[in-house]
Formats: structure tokens, C-alpha cells, sequence
């Protein structure tokens, strides 16, 4: 799958997740720090990426870095695809 198919993927999750406008969520806007997941919503987004790309995060993976934006979960989803 290419890197935008798997952006545009996680894009309308999170905008069906979150039933925010799509004006408020950007590809860079901290989806956690700005309040649109909690930790439930953390919970879901990883069923959603083991669900739908076949990702299964291990303990290393969940930092904040790795899903703190659209453009964070793509790319980390891209590496754990390539790996």
C-alpha cells in the first residue's frame, strides 16, 4: 500500500473517530495534545492499524512520537510495513 492510500486510510478513521470537521484535523495537528483522542481512543487507533494494515505494535513502539499526528502514524506505519 502506498504511503498516501495509507494517509488518506488513517485520515478518515480518525475523522470518523472523532466526528470532528475536516478543516479541524490536519496532517500535523496533534490529535492528543489538542484533545481529539484520549487513551480510549489510543486503544481503538491500534485495533484500527493492526485491523487494517496488518501493524502490531510492540512495547517499544507506543511513544508518543510514533501517533501523535496523521503524518506520525503514516510514516510509523510505513516503517513497521517495511520491516
Amino acid at each position: 500500500m502506498q504511503m498516501e492510500q495509507i494517509k488518506e486510510k488513517v485520515t478518515d478513521y480518525i475523522l470518523e473517530a472523532t466526528f470532528a470537521e475536516k478543516e479541524k484535523i490536519k496532517e500535523d495537528t496533534l490529535i492528543f495534545k489538542e484533545g481529539f483522542f484520549d487513551s480510549m481512543g489510543f486503544v481503538m487507533l491500534l485495533g484500527f492499524l493492526e485491523d487494517s494494515f496488518s501493524v502490531k505494535p510492540v512495547d517499544a513502539d507506543l511513544v508518543e512520537e510514533n501517533f501523535e499526528s496523521i503524518n506520525a502514524i503514516t510514516n510509523f506505519v510505513v516503517r513497521k510495513q517495511a520491516a
